[in-house]
């Protein structure tokens, strides 16, 4: 895949308020959006992060935000970074590990979602306590997850919903392992709830269920992990803040959850059985979805970005502050390979290892070297 267009980009961010001169550009293989900030890493494993810095959510030992891609301290390189998405104010964490499956945490770390045994935050990279290593980890508002090689979920930080899936309502500074037996392939944590994929692709989700986006047809919080309603198959699924889409083998899309701002993509705002998955609009086939707090966007197979949801600062990417119950396509022309939903901005990676978000940017978390809002696609660079 390629990026296209380049000129046409070029005109439609001018037009739309958006950066066609900005800073130098960062290649990155990864980029994930939180709250404030977004990271991604070089193809090297390098770490960069951008955007609010009031708890060390940046890594880099300090407690500055920037607007710009600044390095993370202590030479690690990572194979996957995660970045936590919750209520922006509160500061966000971030997690990733190592090449050899050592996790690192750092940022805001009130609930124990460092994983390091304290609530003390942490402007750099600190080790996980308990000496497990990991294939997968997500971190989510104000806990983590993450999965062993074996697919046993660990999960640690904030509980009062059952977030954690152990089992209990309490909070743990260290990991702890989910309930039920189950083994999984992936794990994606939201706000306050997670959800996971078998091997054989059944999903099953737990945590906070108030607007049903645990799938399971009830808006009952579940301390352990239960099964999404409807016998469908999924590749993988993304949590947001109150609302979960995965994506089935074939490509479709199936949203459940809150959906107050149509960002399950189904065509409403209708409250209407969407604690059970929901068909996303439009027909499209995606390679991957993400789910921010009240959008959601995804890659089609042919790399094309697709978001829906809430759009009142830009976070859906096509160049209005309009909400959309079903997908709109992202300005630009972008061809990319991954996409990741924050808070309220999203950033997208093309194949050439170009980072773009769009978005709030009060925090700077577009990366573009400005705090200016865009409705469209901005490069990220350093």
């Amino acid at each position: 895949m390629r990026v296209v267009g380049r000129t046409l980009l070029g005109i439609a961010l001018a037009a739309c308020g958006g950066d066609v001169v900005g800073p130098k550009p960062l290649p990155l293989a990864s980029v994930s959006a939180g709250s404030g900030h977004a990271c991604g890493l070089t193809p090297a494993g390098a770490a960069y992060c951008w955007g609010y810095n009031g708890y060390g959510d940046l890594g880099n030992g300090a407690n500055t935000s920037t607007t710009t891609a600044v390095p993370v301290s202590g030479g690690l390189t990572f194979a996957t970074v995660s970045v936590g998405d919750g209520v922006a104010t509160l500061g966000q964490h971030t997690c990733g590990l190592t090449g050899a499956g050592a996790a690192r945490c750092w940022g805001y770390n009130a609930f124990g979602q460092l994983g390091n045994g304290t609530t003390s935050p942490s402007a750099t990279p600190i080790a996980v306590s308990g000496g497990l290593t990991f294939v997968a980890v997500s971190a989510g508002g104000t806990h983590t997850c993450a999965l062993t090689s074996a697919g046993a979920a660990y999960c640690w930080g904030a509980n009062a919903s059952g977030n954690l899936g152990d089992s209990t309502r309490t909070d743990s500074k260290t990991p702890v392992l989910v309930s039920g037996g189950l083994t999984f392939g992936t794990v994606s944590s939201g706000e306050a709830h997670t959800c996971a994929v078998t091997a054989a692709g059944a999903a099953y989700c737990w945590g906070f269920n108030f607007d049903g986006e645990l799938g399971d047809g009830t808006t009952t919080n579940r301390s352990t992990p239960v099964a999404v309603s409807g016998g469908l198959s999924f590749a993988a699924v993304s949590s947001g803040g109150q609302h979960t889409c995965g994506i089935t083998p074939a490509g479709a899309a199936y949203c459940w959850g809150n959906n107050g701002y149509g960002q399950l993509g189904s065509g409403t705002t209708s409250y209407a059985d969407t604690a059970n998955p929901v068909l996303v609009s439009g027909a499209l086939t995606f390679a991957a979805v993400s789910s921010g707090a009240f959008h959601t966007c995804g890659v089609t197979r042919a790399g094309a970005v697709y978001c829906w949801g809430h759009n009142s600062v830009g976070e859906l990417g096509n160049g209005t502050m309009t909400d959309s119950a079903t997908p709109v396509a992202v300005s630009g022309g972008l061809t990319v390979s991954a996409v990741s939903g924050g808070y309220s901005s999203t950033c997208a990676l093309t194949a050439a290892g170009t980072a773009y978000c769009w978005g709030y940017n009060g925090y700077g978390q577009l990366g573009n070297g400005t705090t200016r809002s865009s409705s469209v696609p901005v490069r990220v660079g350093q």
